[in-house]
């Protein structure tokens, strides 16, 4: 009875074995199974191709997350340079807009320079350190005073022309009344020192303008003119640059013209100025006597 079932039990399991062998045989040939060009094993070439596209994936998000990592580092190197740049930039604009006005500033303290040559007088440079430019007065402060040598009324210049009279003294500093101020007043010409044209010049405050008086109508005044001081109001020596017309309002035989004058010197743009040491001529003292009185008699 046991044979017989050991018999229907190998009966059974027969297919189970056979098959077990035929896929045992197919997986040996399939591992020794060869391409017939390249010699390579087939089973690697299937394995190969059935895990290329995991590693295609792999590959790519590998490559991408390199990527981002150099791209990051290239952006961090990329701002760093981009400082290091406009901090290079700023520092040569810094040093362009210092030598422009190192230029400038040469320029002028060469202008005054050329003033004692123009001139004939002995002058004190000195720099302007304050402004006031309000409703009632029209004023700037140097940095030279009466122990620089300066004094009351000495005429203020500039390479361009006059700026003002010296109104108030320290021992280290002096107020200027600007042309332009009200209350200045200068002689005037309009054109050479040997013209007719003669007046006197005024300040309208802070228009910034000039007025000039008392030129006969009958003088021939065009804009363009330009306006020397005569010397005759005893603060500014003759020959110096006032400014040139900038409006003319003719006038007749019997009304003066009405003339502006826009100042040769940029009031506006004062840094360095020179003082004249300018002392006008004194003026001969009046007769105290009548005409044809014996001024022996008492």
């Amino acid at each position: 009875m046991a044979a017989t079932r050991t018999q229907k039990e190998i009966r059974q399991r027969a297919p189970i074995w056979l098959i077990v062998l035929l896929l045992t045989n197919l997986i040996i040939m399939a591992v020794d199974a060869r391409d017939s060009v390249t010699r390579q094993r087939m089973l690697r070439v299937w394995v190969q191709a059935l895990i290329s596209p995991v590693q295609k994936v792999s590959s790519g998000a590998s490559g991408a997350g390199t990527g981002l990592v150099r791209q990051i580092v290239n952006f961090r190197s990329t701002a760093t340079e981009n400082d290091r740049l406009k901090q290079q930039l700023s520092e040569a604009r810094l040093e362009l807009q210092n030598a422009k006005q190192a230029t400038a500033e040469n320029e002028r303290l060469r202008s005054l320079l050329n003033l004692k040559e123009q001139t004939g007088y002995d002058q004190i440079a000195a720099r302007v350190i304050a402004r006031d430019s309000s409703v009632w007065f029209n004023t700037i402060t140097i940095d030279r005073g009466s122990s620089s040598g300066i004094a009351l009324n000495m005429p203020v210049v500039t390479g361009g022309g006059i700026v003002g009279r010296v109104i108030a003294l320290s021992p280290w500093t002096a107020q200027v009344m600007l042309v332009t101020d009200e209350k200045a007043a200068a002689g005037a010409i309009v054109g050479q020192l040997s013209s007719g044209a003669l007046g006197s010049v005024r300040g309208l405050g802070n228009s910034g303008l000039i007025e000039m008086r008392y030129v006969s109508g009958l003088e021939t005044v065009v804009v363009g003119d330009y306006i020397l001081t005569t010397g005759q109001d005893g603060i500014y020596p003759p020959g110096l640059s006032v400014g040139e017309v900038a409006q003319v309002k003719p006038g007749t035989a019997t009304q003066a013209h009405q003339i502006l004058i826009k100042p040769s010197a940029k009031l506006d743009q004062l840094e360095e100025v020179a003082v004249l040491l300018y002392h006008p001529p004194p003026r001969p003292a009046p007769e105290q006597t009548l005409p044809n009185v014996d001024k022996g008699k008492k």
